[in-house]
């Protein structure tokens, strides 16, 4: 169970899905709580829920300016900031050949690089404090690549390796980090935050096309439930030594456990080249 009392949290994303589940779900458990979306209308209610300890702000990941000032504003409000939710974020369902350069590039602005200079934005306030989480959400894709979602892998991928190093760089500062790598879940994600290409391949209509057919028509039936997902998120961020990694779904345990299992084989196939590529002792 949770014994740390992480107070102030920052969560981006919150108009919808997982984020605003959090913020809902913190407010109630008496935290205070810097709620964050692009559109600042569109989580009004969740500040009405508890406005002496919610912070509504527009805040688009994308813009420096807008990250140091809704930063500077939490600051302000309630002098520290114990947990950092990296939520926003959105899927580009495409083949690699399908890919379309301005579509892929505006995709890693907001899942790859506004995380980023979240993070940036936010250590030094924790390092301060000696203390602190940050939560980014990344995927099942962050571990397992799939038809179709190629870049959006790439994001996700690029979420693990930069949330792992800082993991290691943080330790001896107090400071912890916990990558939430969720499967499917029963939020408007499929229909709300995902892009396709302008001009499909035919030639993929039995791998990304068919994936990107079955993603968007299953919205509404996922196996995975926000509101359990969002309470393990609280309570891995709670306690007093949060996981690196937080595997959310039993869709996404089957698919992580399947790929890590075919990983060491593969590297245990591979140990004898491994070594054989070594200067001679």
């Amino acid at each position: 169970m949770a014994q740390t009392d992480r107070s102030v949290w920052f969560i981006t994303g919150c108009s919808t899905g997982f984020g605003r589940e959090l913020a809902r779900q913190v407010l109630e458990a008496g935290k205070k709580v810097v709620i964050t979306a692009r559109d600042a209308n569109k989580i009004a209610d969740l500040v009405a829920l508890s406005p002496e300890n919610a912070l509504g702000l527009s805040l688009d990941v994308d813009k420096a300016g807008e990250i140091a000032g809704a930063v500077k504003a939490a600051q302000e409000k309630f002098g520290r900031i114990d947990v950092l939710v990296n939520n926003a974020g959105y899927g580009y369902l495409a083949a690699v050949e399908e890919g379309e350069d301005a579509d892929i590039r505006a995709m890693f602005e907001t899942n790859v690089f506004g995380l980023a200079a979240l993070c940036r934005a936010v250590l030094p306030i924790m390092r301060a404090q000696g203390s602190g989480v940050i939560v980014n959400i990344s995927s099942m894709a962050g571990v397992c690549g799939f038809p179709g979602i190629g870049y959006y892998n790439a994001t996700k991928f690029a979420v693990e390796g930069l949330s792992e190093a800082m993991s290691k760089e943080l330790a001896p500062l107090g400071v912890k980090v916990l990558i939430v790598e969720p499967g499917p879940f029963r939020t408007d994600w499929a229909g709300r935050s995902l892009k396709t290409p302008k001009t499909p391949i035919d030639a993929y209509a039995e791998t990304a096309i068919a994936r990107r057919n079955a993603v968007q028509t299953y919205s509404g039936t996922q196996a995975g439930d926000p509101v359990r997902g969002a309470r393990a998120i609280i309570e891995a961020a709670q306690s007093d030594n949060p996981p690196l990694r937080l595997v959310l779904g039993s869709v996404a345990q089957k698919a992580i456990s399947e790929r890590t299992q075919a990983f060491v084989r593969e590297l245990e196939a591979g140990a004898e080249i491994a070594a054989a590529c070594d200067f001679p002792e």
